[in-house]
């Protein structure tokens, strides 16, 4: 936790020595000896510090650094503003003119509609988590973060990293106000009778990713063709049948990491299939537009809503595995 300047939502401010000499929160000796500076750079739990820096400043308000915390909290806000094009209303999904958007202004909207599309509940209804209502009339769901990810943070109003309109992300490199704490605006209250965070939902973390927020995913360098699919080429001829018959066992590992719902090496796995394919093209054993096409189909089925990443792979692969013809030493038919 850190301190936030009496009445407002900002983190209280740092030294004059800090204000006047720019330097990374790395670089500053004010964190190390105690200080507050650089907002939540100096978070701590720290209970020596947390007592001395509200002991003497009992008006400051509470902020909590959401990665070092391992949370990500949901900030759906209900600003009165105009929605934006709509290819920004819910980043990745597209949203056709035929669709009558009449009625949308906020961000309990836009989560409820990503939410409706993935069959799930909206987690502004979530009961089961610590919710928190803003004085601006938003809301403030808290989770928290499993598997070690070090999720994103993002604006939900930004053209670049967005969830949905409207809502933002608190996460690495952000902090969310902790409940109880009173702006000039008016108090942070808790809602209902969960005061803990409760885990990431699964949903919600496969939209995390799909939206960018976490790291670029780091793509395997090439690697030798495994001994299946190098067997599968073997046995290939040149008409359609034997093509298809390849591409199907190329594939095929793609294909089983869909019944697995997350893991199973799914990046190492598409980047084989991927750079094996790139070798036949460059061979001429294959059209590129018929195997990217057939990589695509095949990803998308096993890992649906995570086509960026997907593509990033795919293109990786194919571009390695071209640079490598993959020839057979058999006769042709």
């Amino acid at each position: 936790m850190h301190p936030l300047a009496p009445g407002r939502k900002t983190p209280a401010g740092n030294c004059s020595e800090c204000r006047a000499n720019s330097h990374t929160a790395a670089n500053c000796p004010c964190i190390r000896t105690g200080r507050w500076c650089h907002s939540f750079h100096a978070a701590t739990l720290n209970q020596d510090r947390i007592q001395q820096w509200w002991g003497q400043h009992p008006e400051f308000g509470i902020g909590v650094s959401c990665g070092p915390a391992s949370l990500v909290v949901i900030d759906i806000d209900a600003h009165d503003t105009e929605p934006p094009a709509r290819d920004r209303i819910l980043p990745g999904i597209p949203i056709g003119d035929h669709v009558n958007l009449a009625g949308l202004a906020n961000g309990f909207h836009t989560l409820a509609v990503l939410a409706a599309l993935r069959g799930q509940q909206s987690p502004a209804d979530d009961t089961t988590t610590l919710r928190v209502r803003t004085p601006s009339g938003g809301l403030h769901v808290w989770y928290r973060a499993t598997s070690n990810r070090q999720w994103k943070s993002s604006a939900g109003s930004s053209p670049g990293r967005a969830l949905a309109w409207q809502v933002d992300i608190r996460a690495h490199g952000s902090y969310i106000i902790a409940p109880g704490t009173t702006t000039h605006h008016g108090t942070y209250t808790p809602v209902d009778e969960a005061r803990e965070p409760a885990a990431l939902p699964l949903w919600l973390a496969q939209e995390l990713d799909r939206t960018g927020h976490l790291p670029a995913p780091t793509i395997p360098a090439p690697r030798p063709v495994p001994p299946r699919a190098r067997q599968a080429v073997l046995a290939a001829g040149g008409g359609r049948s034997q093509a298809e018959r390849t591409l199907a066992a190329v594939l095929a590992p793609v294909e089983a990491c869909g019944q697995v719902i997350q893991g199973a090496g799914f990046s190492d796995t598409l980047n084989r299939a991927a750079y094996t394919l790139g070798g036949l093209i460059a061979a001429g054993r294959l059209s590129r537009q018929e195997a990217e096409q057939a990589l695509k189909d095949t990803a998308a089925a096993a890992r649906p809503g995570q086509e960026l990443r997907i593509e990033q792979i795919i293109h990786s692969g194919l571009a390695a595995g071209m640079q490598r013809p993959l020839h057979t030493t058999g006769r042709r038919p």
